[in-house]
């Protein structure tokens, strides 16, 4: 009696933990909201460090591989700067509170990486490291820098900084595309504020688009890694064996928010025509075909040419654009641009952010039974071959950096002056929900063309206040307000 009591309570001791266990290795299916970017805000996640004695594990089959990673880690973590930003708001009921002062600050801080560009001082970071920032501050070389924002790009997520320094040990830099799908690679960041932390993996895949970026024209062609990114390693570098740099890490796929098997980054080929522009006209030069594209997928190949969903299919050509004038028709299906193959989307719009308008290209098309090659000169946005070159302001009472309007933009709006908001911080710009990218062209009818000018009449306003402007969709409009 005893025993079969004894194997009774056994068995049932053992079917509870069987699905105790059973519950803690199910699998959740995951979906797009599990993309996350790797930024840090201090304060707000708790970071718990246990210790265990699996310190002799290693990863399958690494113990096998001879692979020496202390010299690319030297080389890359003298090059990786930590980034601290702090912003503030204040909790004021009132338009007049906003405006001149007033009301309990809540200041924010998170931290984030960047990479050291050139020895004076420019350092790549992501742009949601330091969106919304009132202060940025850079820890380099163990001393702390006061930094400005030269420029940033949201379709690329990529930000410029610049401190005061002399002799930093830039980084050294390789092409992304050369990278390979199984090449080694490290991770290289402040993960949970931890300093200087070096991960190692391989790159799981190129060329994928998670749908996470925002802004105008988003290009997303990751560099997909399985290297540690955590929390706090956004803006940080991801190198080669030899130190070099591919990609400048960004977002993580996981649950938590914490690291959970693969992390991705924007591919520094990419990153450096943005900073490059960035630097020197304050805006990232984007180039276009005059053509709308999309994906051959297997349920819509009956519309490639010959069946195969290797390239873009031309849905739409701009008119008078330089597709259409260079001959190119809506059903051509483009398989290459120059000597890159572009086999989809994603690869085709990497492959125009290589460009500024005004370069010449050949592009090479599918039609009916044969390859065509046509030559065509790309634009910008507006279709024109100019370079834009921006004049920025900044108004710390409104809240916000503003960018004047090219004459290219004047004359296809159809307006006579404009500011542009750029980077909106606690202030009355966010007070009044006018959001990034939106035009003032106007207030109380008085036309806009600079932040000293709006902030003046702001200040000056008394009872309702109408601002005239233009979204980021080219639809004029109004908003009233009543100070």
């Amino acid at each position: 009696m005893k025993k079969t009591l004894f194997v009774i309570l056994v068995s049932f001791l053992s079917g509870i933990a069987g699905a105790f266990f059973y519950s803690k290795i199910s699998v959740v299916p995951t979906d797009d909201d599990d993309f996350v970017f790797a930024s840090n805000e201090l304060g707000h996640s708790q970071t718990q460090f246990t210790s265990d004695n699996s310190s002799n594990i290693t990863r399958a089959g690494i113990e096998n591989i001879n692979i020496d990673f202390r010299e690319a880690s030297e080389k890359a973590t003298e090059s990786v700067v930590y980034i601290k930003t702090m912003a503030s708001g204040r909790s004021g009921d009132s338009f007049y509170e906003w405006f001149f002062g007033g009301g309990s600050p809540s200041p924010r801080v998170s931290s984030g990486s960047g990479v050291i560009y050139t020895s004076d001082g420019f350092i790549i970071t992501n742009n949601h490291v330091i969106q919304g920032a009132d202060r940025i501050e850079v820890m380099a070389k163990q001393r702390s820098y006061e930094a400005t924002v030269i420029g940033t790009d949201p379709s690329t997520d990529i930000a410029v900084l610049k401190i005061e320094a002399k002799n930093l040990p830039a980084i050294e830099i390789a092409s992304s595309r050369e990278v390979a799908v199984g090449e080694w690679v490290l991770a290289v960041g402040n993960p949970f504020n931890l300093t200087s932390t070096v991960t190692a993996g391989i790159v799981s895949a190129k060329g994928r688009s998670i749908n996470i970026l925002k802004g105008n024209f988003p290009i997303e062609s990751f560099i997909q890694t399985d290297a540690a990114i955590n929390p706090g390693n956004s803006g940080g570098a991801l190198v080669n064996a030899n130190g070099e740099l591919i990609g400048i890490n960004t977002a993580i796929l996981s649950k938590t928010g914490s690291y959970a098997g693969y992390g991705f980054a924007v591919p520094i080929d990419i990153a450096k025509k943005v900073v490059n522009d960035l630097i020197n006209y304050r805006e990232v030069q984007k180039a276009f075909i005059g053509a709308s594209v999309i994906d051959i997928t297997y349920e819509n190949r009956e519309y490639s040419p010959d069946g195969s969903t290797d390239g873009v299919l031309i849905t739409k050509l701009n008119n008078n654009g330089a597709a259409e004038e260079s001959g190119l028709e809506e059903g051509d299906m483009i398989i290459r641009i120059n000597d890159i193959p572009v086999p989809n989307k994603t690869a085709y719009d990497e492959t125009l952010g290589y460009f500024s308008p005004g370069d010449k290209v050949t592009v090479y098309a599918k039609r009916d039974d044969d390859i065509i090659s046509r030559q065509l000169t790309l634009t910008n946005a507006l279709g024109t071959t100019n370079l834009i070159k921006r004049e920025f302001y900044s108004s710390e009472r409104l809240g916000a950096d503003f960018e004047s309007l090219s004459p290219d933009e004047l004359k296809a709006f159809d307006v006579e002056g404009g500011l542009r908001i750029k980077n909106v911080k606690p202030g009355l710009i966010e007070r009044m929900d006018l959001t990034e990218e939106f035009i003032i062209t106007k207030v109380n009818g008085e036309v806009i063309d600079s932040a000293q000018e709006l902030a003046d009449i702001l200040q000056q306003a008394r009872g309702r206040v109408v601002v005239e402007g233009i979204n980021q969709r080219g639809v004029k409009g109004y908003f009233s307000y009543l100070f």
